[in-house]
């Protein structure tokens, strides 16, 4: 009696996950190459997070005239370098401080409630 079970074919390369680093923030992620591949052909070659891609998308949606997305990227990879001078616990304090203000669109007097060191 032979053994006639078949085994799997192996799963094709592009579905093989692979660690990349975000362009902008520096995370680590855990992609396909297809989705990388995604991420760079939307993001000028630039392969970012998904946090910093929720990030273009709101400063796309923020900025009060029409802007590309390069320039949305642009803006937010200048608004993180802004923050990476300070320590890892700080600099999450201060990106989700900004971030709130951000999302809440407070006017400049509200603005100073918040205005406190981490």
């Amino acid at each position: 009696m032979t053994d006639t079970t078949m085994k799997e074919a192996p799963a094709p390369q592009s579905g093989e996950v692979k660690s990349v680093k975000c362009e902008c923030c520096k995370l680590t992620e855990e992609c396909t190459e297809e989705y990388i591949s995604r991420v760079r052909e939307r993001y000028q070659g630039r392969w970012i997070c998904g946090l910093c891609i929720e990030a273009v998308k709101d400063e796309i949606g923020r900025s009060g005239r029409r802007i590309t997305t390069e320039e949305a990227l642009n803006r937010h990879c200048s608004f993180y370098e802004e923050f990476r001078s300070c320590t890892p616990t700080e600099e999450l304090i201060s990106t989700v401080k900004e971030l709130l203000l951000r999302s809440l669109d407070l006017s400049g007097r509200s603005q100073s409630y918040f205005n406190f060191r981490a």
